[in-house]
């Protein structure tokens, strides 16, 4: 638009009017005649009736909507045939009608349900890498042979306990705060005791297991904060561990700042879950709540821990592109809102399911591929497979689209597949290590650490086949109409 335009109301009414209203001369044409060319008695009037009734005589798709219009506006019989030169209400409502063009205003377009919270998005994309300062600022406090291995299997239970206890307390928030909190008030602990106690048996007792035990903790009091939304207050506890991690590169912080400090954040970490526990059991319980079975919540851990594994094999070959990875989750989340929100969008500006399809597939491969994009040149920086890289962020983001919709088990089915498949290889060249008599550090290593398959293409054909897979699922899944209802 060139100029500014009036909003106020009644402002220009007249001129647009003007614009839309026929002349005497045009009307001659469109008015029907009686007669040796006489016009209709009360032309002047009718007109200047249009003129005033033109903007609600315009959307009507039938004359007798504007019949019930003139009967609104209190028009009597005697006014119509003496003022307006009609038979009857009826008459000049087609009159009126014909007058004046038809005009279908679009209806004012409605607000995204889904328009991603931006702030929030990008601090859960920090608040997922945050964490692993820790590693480098404890490093050599708690190395012993079997440590590394202990954090991971620890990990991976911490992250399939954590979805699983995620979903619960989501299906308990929808009824009520005072829900979501009692489900988190006992599931916490528990999945912090589980994976805790599982690496402490790994390590035996010393400085690994205690942080075996830190992490364990860190993961299940985070949860609880994320859940309740308190991405804010999570970032608040990781400031010491920040601020230690800041200083290695100038300094060396000693013993008692590198264990100091993540302790802190530790004990800053469960006080903060311990307070939105609290802030959530204060509320009312709702009455008759319905508390979901534990079935339900099964699928989401098995793609947690399947997710796990996958991310822990791309790890050991290249752990800064992982931690590139899990940078991204961020962007991940903003990019599922928004595939949400465009859909929702392509549902008012389609009118066949075929053309529906089209364009919320138009609209998944552009959320894909803007999410892809940024790892690329994360892959080149970290000196990691383009490729496999590419494949593990595809699997990751359509396996949590689907689950966005409800849709839990065939991604949790399709990524336990593919973890297995990377697992295997890794277990297969673990075997053919051990059967050539790799001595000395390697056969250490082997025997310590999880091993992954020799090369990037057993990952690349696992992720690329899942990937693809569930491509096609979120294509015909997703691709109704129904499913964004």
């Amino acid at each position: 638009m060139s100029g500014p335009i009036s909003l106020e109301p009644g402002r220009g009414k007249e001129d647009t009017l003007t614009l839309r209203l026929a002349s005497s001369v045009t009307m001659a044409l469109r008015l029907p005649r009686i007669g040796a060319g006489r016009r209709v008695r009360g032309d002047d009037a009718v007109d200047s009736l249009a003129a005033q009734l033109a903007d609600r005589i315009g959307p009507a798709v039938h004359a007798y909507e504007v019949a019930a219009l003139l009967e609104s506006e209190g028009l009597t019989a005697d006014a119509i045939k003496e003022k307006y030169g009609h038979r009857n209400l009826f008459s000049l409502a087609e009159d009126l009608y014909t007058r004046v063009p038809r005009s279908f205003p679009e209806p004012p377009s409605a607000a995204d349900p889904w328009a991603p919270d931006h702030v929030r998005c990008a601090l859960r994309g920090a608040l997922f890498g945050l964490p692993g300062l820790a590693y480098p600022l404890t490093s050599g406090l708690w190395y012993a042979d079997g440590a590394v291995l202990a954090l991971v299997v620890a990990g991976l239970l911490s992250w399939a306990w954590s979805q699983g206890l995620a979903h619960r307390a989501y299906l308990r928030l929808a009824s009520g705060r005072y829900e979501a909190g009692r489900t988190l008030l006992y599931g916490a602990p528990a999945g912090a005791l589980l994976a805790a106690g599982a690496g402490t048996a790994l390590v035996g007792p010393g400085p690994a297991a205690l942080f075996t035990v830190w992490q364990s903790v860190y993961l299940a009091a985070a949860s609880v904060l994320l859940v309740f939304a308190r991405e804010r207050l999570l970032l608040g506890t990781l400031v010491p561990l920040v601020v230690g991690a800041a200083l290695l590169p100038w300094t060396d912080p000693g013993p008692w700042l590198r264990a100091g400090l993540p302790l802190l954040t530790g004990l800053l970490v469960v006080a903060a879950a311990w307070y939105a526990i609290r802030t959530a059991l204060k509320e009312a319980p709702v009455a008759g709540a319905v508390r979901p079975g534990v079935r339900a919540s099964l699928p989401y851990g098995l793609f947690g821990l399947s997710a796990g594994v996958l991310v822990m094999f791309a790890g050991l070959r290249h752990p800064y592109a992982v931690v590139a990875l899990t940078l991204s989750m961020g962007p991940a989340e903003w990019l599922l809102y928004r595939y949400r929100g465009r859909c929702v969008a392509a549902l008012r500006g389609t009118a066949t399911p075929a053309g529906f399809r089209l364009r919320s597939s138009a609209v998944l491969g552009g959320c894909l591929l803007g999410y892809l994009l940024p790892l690329v040149p994360a892959a080149l920086l970290t000196g990691a497979e383009v490729a496999p890289l590419l494949a593990l962020g595809a699997v990751l983001w359509t396996a949590l689209l689907l689950q966005a919709f409800g849709i839990a088990w065939l991604p949790a089915a399709i990524c336990a597949t593919a973890a297995a498949g990377v697992a295997g290889a890794g277990v297969v060249t673990h075997l053919l290590a051990g059967t050539a008599g790799i001595a000395g550090r390697a056969a250490v290593t082997s025997a310590t650490l999880p091993v992954p398959p020799p090369g990037p293409l057993v990952p690349l054909l696992c992720c690329g086949a899942a990937a693809v897979a569930l491509l096609v699922c979120c294509v015909t899944l997703l691709g109704r109409p129904t499913a964004h209802a």
